[in-house]
This record gives C-alpha cells, sequence and structure tokens, in this order.
C-alpha cells in the first residue's frame, strides 16, 4: 500500500472535523471582537474595555493567522491535504505571538485574574496537537 492510499481510521475523521469546528469558534471570536460596536465596548468594565481599546494591529493579525490559518488546516485536514501541517503551523505562530501579547504586553491576568489563563492555554495546547497530529497523520499516510 503506497502512502498516498493509506486510509485513516475513524477517530481521524473525529479529530478533524473538531478541529474544524473548533477553529471555526474561533474565527466567529475573531469577527466578534473586530466587528464589536461602540456600544457593545461602552458596557464593557472599564478594565476589559481598555484591554480591547489598546489592542494593537499586529496582535490583530496574529490573531487572524491562529483563528483563520487553524480553520483552513482543519478543512485541509478534512480534506486529507498534506499542507494541513504548514498552515497548523502558522496558526501555531499566530497563537503564540497573541498569547505573548495578552499574557506579557498587556497583562491580562490583572483583568481576568489567574482563571483567565484557562482557555489561552487550552488554544495553545490544541494548536501543538494540531501540529503533532497534522504531521503524525502525513507521516502514516493520511494526507494526501
Amino acid at each position: 500500500m503506497s502512502n498516498s492510499t493509506a486510509k485513516p481510521p475513524i477517530w481521524f475523521w473525529v479529530i478533524a472535523v473538531i478541529a474544524l469546528l473548533w477553529n471555526l469558534m474561533g474565527v466567529m471570536a475573531f469577527i466578534m471582537q473586530v466587528t464589536m460596536s461602540p456600544e457593545a465596548l461602552a458596557k464593557m468594565p472599564d478594565a476589559e474595555r481598555a484591554l480591547y481599546e489598546a489592542f494593537p494591529l499586529w496582535a490583530l493579525i496574529a490573531f487572524a493567522a491562529a483563528v483563520f490559518g487553524g480553520a483552513i488546516g482543519g478543512l485541509l485536514l478534512v480534506l486529507r491535504n498534506k499542507l494541513a501541517g504548514p498552515v497548523f503551523i502558522v496558526s501555531l505562530i499566530g497563537i503564540v505571538v497573541q498569547m505573548a501579547y495578552n499574557f506579557f504586553i498587556a497583562n491580562m491576568m490583572d483583568v481576568y485574574g489567574p482563571g483567565g489563563a484557562a482557555m489561552p492555554v487550552m488554544v495553545l495546547v490544541l494548536g501543538v496537537f494540531l501540529v503533532w497530529f497534522a504531521g503524525s497523520a502525513k507521516q502514516k499516510g493520511w494526507l494526501i
């Protein structure tokens, strides 16, 4: 059996679809952030509003790379395309840059507290997992 015809197991498809759906939720979060109305922003607590208002363009670009790269990577996994791995790497770089801004420059923990780290840590762990998973799937011949 050649690598290009290896049939992935059912759990590959489950992970691929979950990866796509997870990253589409990230795309929705990005769209909600960039289209937030001044009225919605005004209803936020002062410290949270200040975070949103101070969000620099380069961090927004990293956020976009993270979520759109992840969604494209998820779609490529579903399509069994070998470019999923490199696209997930771009997404992971976006995640790391955005998280570096949130934790070390914007001091997000001052606003959200220690509980505010749960989602960013989960996003980072899943980003690393998806890079590994796509590489493993390619090595097993599941991605063409």
